[in-house]
Parts: C-alpha cells; structure tokens; sequence
C-alpha cells in the first residue's frame, strides 16, 4: 500500500514539474503583481483569458503581441482601464510564448 501511495505521489510531482516551472517563470517575470491564476488583480485573471480565447485560432499570436507590446481595451471593464505595460525586452521572447502557452492550459 505504501509503494502504491508513493507511485502516486511521484506521478503527481513529475505531472506538476512542468506547471510550477511556468509559475515560477511568471514570478520571475513579474506578471503576479497584475494577474493571479485563478482572481482578477488589476489585470485579468489567467484562467478567464484562457476561457475568453479558447477555441480561437489566433489568440496564442495575439496574445503573444500583447504581451510583447502592451495594449488596453480588451478588458476595460476588468481593469477599468489600467493598461498592460509591454514586456519585451525585459522578458524574452521565448520565455512570453512560454507563459502565453501555459495561460492557454489552464
């Protein structure tokens, strides 16, 4: 019974490892001090941007752009309208279609 529970705990680890990463990528980028998971802060919460955009086609690119760039007025009524600053250069590239990708998971 032990080696079924500790199979289990190691399959949820190695199942997170690739979540937390993207957590800990968010947090080093500085996307929590205007977006949480799961609640609105001044910006969208993730989970509802990936809900607003599941299913279109071109919203990963998009929000990659808007990530890249800043932008305002797709959630006025959210962030009464409080801008999102671009992060790039500051962030990589790379690392912004990361955590695009990761928001479109969730």
């Amino acid at each position: 019974m032990k080696a079924l529970f500790a199979a289990a705990a190691l399959a949820a680890a190695v199942m997170a490892t690739p979540a937390m990463a993207d957590l800990d990528l968010a947090k080093k980028s500085g996307c929590f001090a205007c977006h949480s998971v799961d609640n609105k802060v001044v910006g969208p919460a993730w989970k509802d941007i990936s809900v607003k955009y599941k299913g279109d086609a071109g919203a990963r690119d998009a929000l990659i752009e808007k990530v890249k760039k800043g932008g305002k007025g797709n959630w006025t009524a959210v962030t009464g309208g409080v801008p999102m600053p671009p992060y790039s250069p500051r962030v990589a590239d790379t690392d912004i279609e990361k955590l695009v990708d990761f928001i479109l998971t969730l």
